[in-house]
């Protein structure tokens, strides 16, 4: 362990700041698409009786009218974040009449690429923005790869921490620089790391063959309708999904809040040829991507970890940024766990808190190119191989089996949940980390290894076994009605976002001039 994560340690476990570390607060978004009784992709508009899929707090859309986006508020206490995530799964199982809620990542079976549905938000020019933006991503990415869905974990430590940790180095720029620095230099010791969450967490090593569309691949075939790699942890977060020539230069390695907002400002204003091409609008004089740029707005930037800040109303994420600074980060590269009705579980959530809390304590020197091209390879190669015997990983100038880096981090990380114990009171990080390194010792017990494990022994397809689970979850949610002040709460928010969308359109200002504005914004 470096000196100075002990130092950190050692600070924070003094009496008057240990009580710091339970004030930490996170937050969960978990996608999920709606299928039919068959695992087929559900073809209904969102369900009006959820709310307005643009203006709900808690249930929104992702791309497709069918991927549900679940939001939860932000606690200090995991257990009420999973606790209110549970509530919001069990209101919408109570509207979904037949349908259900997919429980992997991957999608099953998919309809042809023209049928699957984008979202829908209403005649609002807010709403008819964030349509056109997904045909952006229709146009770009093709519609198959975003009906794959993911669990995103909100993460923030409290002002009052980083006023302890500035105070102890001396530090005295303005503390919102200062805690953006620091939580870049999270960022990068994410990216160093995050290769252990892929190994520990992933549970997306096989696929419905329907999946890659006829397109060349490397998969091996599992039987008649699945896809697989043997040793694969997440092909979800593999090279199989978002190949993109216009977003391959965009990996910035967070030297600083600046420059990396400079990076996407420039991704987001510079024209990109082959998008230039296809033009905003089509043949028949139909909106089709919102401008030709390397991105359509920031968020378009696929990466496995964000810095985010909360935004006012109409307020683009950079703008934000560069006002207040980072506010907290979310991690975007998490499996749904399909074994677990939310998809992610207690013991992963205070695992992610101790891991989370690793990166910021521990030292995080800039990326060189050499480090961050070895950070990709890295995550890239536990995706496709991370359960392989014996694999080695590339750390500095050697190379490292994975088990015997991720015994030693995990090592590291278990002196971080010593302290996270001490501050809540219990064992319960400590337990976490040793389940975690229960599957370091042995790669079967891994989710990866599960879903292959349950594929083999039961003779199922990868839909099928999909279907199974799924309907095992529905079974789990719909056995227990929330209870009577909760659904009225529900309620009285589905209907009053449905008030609030319909107040929202009838806009005076035509669509055009709306998008005109809107990219302008970016230059104010």
């Amino acid at each position: 362990m470096s000196d100075l994560l002990s130092h950190r340690l050692a600070l924070l476990a003094e009496h008057h700041n240990l009580s710091l570390l339970s004030q930490c607060l996170h937050g969960i978004e978990r996608e999920c698409l709606r299928v039919d009784g068959d695992g087929e992709l559900a073809m209904t508009p969102h369900p009006r009786t959820l709310g307005s899929a643009l203006t709900h707090p808690k249930i929104t859309t992702d791309y497709s009218e069918a991927l549900l986006e679940f939001i939860t508020g932000t606690e200090t206490d995991p257990q009420r974040t999973l606790a209110e995530l549970d509530a919001i799964h069990r209101y919408t199982y109570s509207k979904l009449s037949d349908e259900f809620l997919w429980s992997p990542s991957m999608p099953g079976h998919l309809p042809e690429e023209e049928q699957i549905p984008i979202a829908e938000y209403g005649t609002s020019n807010i709403g008819r923005l964030k349509h056109v933006y997904r045909q952006g991503l229709a146009l770009r990415y093709g519609k198959t790869m975003q009906c794959i869905a993911g669990i995103h974990y909100n993460f923030s430590l409290p002002e009052a921490l980083w006023s302890v940790l500035q105070a102890d180095e001396g530090d005295d720029r303005p503390q919102q620089d200062y805690q953006s620095w620091r939580y870049i230099a999270l960022i990068r010791n994410f990216r160093r790391y995050s290769w252990l969450l892929m190994y520990l967490f992933g549970a997306s090593p096989a696929l419905d063959a329907s999946f890659m569309r006829g397109r060349p691949h490397q998969l091996e075939q599992l039987d008649d309708q699945t896809l697989y790699l043997p040793y694969a942890t997440s092909l979800r977060m593999s090279d199989l999904g978002y190949q993109s020539n216009a977003q391959a230069g965009l990996t910035p390695c967070y030297d600083d809040l600046p420059s990396y907002t400079t990076s996407l400002h420039k991704a987001v204003s510079t024209p990109y040829p082959e998008y230039v091409v296809l033009g905003t609008k089509d043949a028949g004089g139909h909106w089709q991507q919102l401008n030709t740029n390397i991105l359509q707005i920031e968020n378009e930037y696929y990466s496995n970890i964000r810095p985010k800040r909360v935004t006012a109303t109409g307020e683009r994420p950079l703008h934000a940024l560069r006002a207040r600074g980072i506010q907290y980060i979310e991690v975007r590269c998490l499996d749904i766990n399909p074994f677990l009705p939310l998809g992610i579980d207690v013991n992963e959530a205070r695992f992610l808190d101790a891991f989370l809390l690793f990166c910021t304590l521990q030292q995080s020197p800039c990326l060189v190119e050499s480090e961050c091209g070895a950070s990709n390879d890295n995550f890239l190669k536990v995706v496709k191989e991370g359960r392989k015997p014996e694999l080695e990983l590339r750390r500095g100038n050697e190379n490292v089996g994975l088990q015997a880096w991720a015994t030693e981090l995990i090592g590291e990380i278990d002196k971080v949940a010593e302290l996270l114990d001490r501050s809540h009171g219990g064992d319960h990080h400590a337990q976490a980390l040793a389940e975690q390194q229960a599957k370091v010792a042995d790669s079967n017990l891994t989710p990866s290894a599960r879903v292959l494990e349950e594929l083999r022994r039961g003779g199922e397809s990868f839909s099928q076994f999909s279907l199974r689970q799924t309907r095992q979850h529905a079974e789990y949610f719909r056995s227990q009605a929330l209870p009577e002040a909760d659904m009225a709460w529900f309620d009285t928010t589905a209907h009053d976002s449905l008030a609030q969308q319909a107040e929202m359109e009838g806009d005076a200002q035509d669509f055009d001039s709306f998008v005109e504005d809107y990219q302008r914004s970016l230059t104010q």
